[in-house]
């Protein structure tokens, strides 16, 4: 496989040396590996730190800036962070008003960032933690106990950090990011494997002519295999079980927020083409779109494939979800 990069070792400081070069306004620790706004100590507001394993970009680095994250704590790829790196970002971003750790369901990341918040409190941090968990395809997979964390996180990270910007307090940063993370349920299909640099050659084997339905952000297995089938047909398989479960909280009958999230390798081409699908049933379903967001946010390397994620969308949600944000991702209404 080619890649463009210098050598797997080196992968993701590079890439963090990149991120400091295009976006000065950041703070990057290469060798600590953090990222953390510049304007997060005394600023008296909650700080949001988010972190886990690379090879999903942009997220959660390219979701600090104002109106979205604090700090960012990038491990190896496909590997959690470690505390001590959780533990300086919560140091780096506690302005005073506490700290909230966004923590999608994966092991390695819910054990890390319990023992960073037990350190965070040893030096006198407060801390609350939101445990993301929207997946739908599977529970208790390769790398989880329960629902695995995927794009309802960057529904979490923009709703709280519009909050944390307003000025609310950690209780209710934490209840609200915990309210979207209930609200939102998520599907992801895959059309090809991904590549990690290690390893040089796909992580699994999915064969010309199949698809894989109810993958997870580092290629675990799913629910099922199938031929390849039309855009309009992985519509409506992917957001089956998505309503199904969001219709078990009550009717969906209200509004929602839409990401359809490329994983890595589809064209902007096909993801707004599988958008159009996507938005055709659920206008069929009688549910109402209020805000749609498409491309690459929560990706897998090179996969080939999509996921599909709702969050049953309030007033206060929408109002929070168009609040002002810049950082290298997102940038809408500054």
């Amino acid at each position: 496989m080619k890649m463009l990069i210098n050598s797997p070792e080196t992968v993701v400081a590079d890439a963090l040396r990149g991120l400091a070069a295009a976006h000065p306004e950041l703070d990057v620790d290469v060798e600590g590996r953090v990222v953390t706004r510049r304007d997060a100590r005394g600023s008296g507001r909650v700080g949001l730190v988010s972190g886990g394993g690379s090879g999903h970009e942009p997220l959660h680095a390219g979701f600090v800036g104002p109106g979205m994250l604090s700090g960012a704590c990038p491990g190896e790829v496909f590997t959690s962070p470690v505390p001590d790196q959780m533990s300086r970002a919560a140091a780096a971003v506690d302005g005073g008003a506490g700290v909230l750790f966004v923590v999608k369901n994966y092991t390695g990341d819910v054990m890390n960032f319990e023992m960073a918040a037990e350190l965070a409190g040893e030096d006198g941090i407060q801390v609350e933690q939101v445990l993301v968990n929207d997946d739908v395809a599977v529970t208790d997979s390769l790398y989880t106990a329960g629902r695995r964390g995927t794009g309802a996180t960057l529904f979490v990270e923009k709703i709280a950090g519009a909050a944390a910007e307003e000025g609310r307090p950690l209780d209710q940063v934490a209840a609200l990011a915990r309210r979207v993370n209930e609200s939102s349920r998520s599907f992801g299909v895959a059309l090809s494997a991904c590549t990690t640099p290690a390893k040089g050659s796909p992580t699994f084997d999915l064969p010309d002519g199949e698809l894989e339905l109810g993958i997870g952000i580092h290629g675990e297995p799913g629910r099922e295999r199938r031929p390849m089938m039309p855009a309009r047909e992985i519509a409506e398989v992917s957001l089956g079980p998505v309503l199904e479960e969001l219709a078990d909280i009550g009717p969906v009958d209200g509004p929602v927020l839409l990401l359809v999230n490329g994983m890595g390798a589809t064209p902007l081409l096909e993801l707004y083409g599988f958008h159009g699908e996507v938005a055709r049933v659920l206008a069929d379903r009688g549910v109402t779109v209020a805000r749609a967001l498409v491309g690459n946010y929560v990706t897998s390397l090179d996969m080939a494939g999509c996921s599909v994620t709702l969050c049953r969308a309030d007033e206060e949600l929408l109002r929070l979800w168009d609040a002002p944000v810049q950082t290298a991702a997102l940038r809408w209404g500054r």
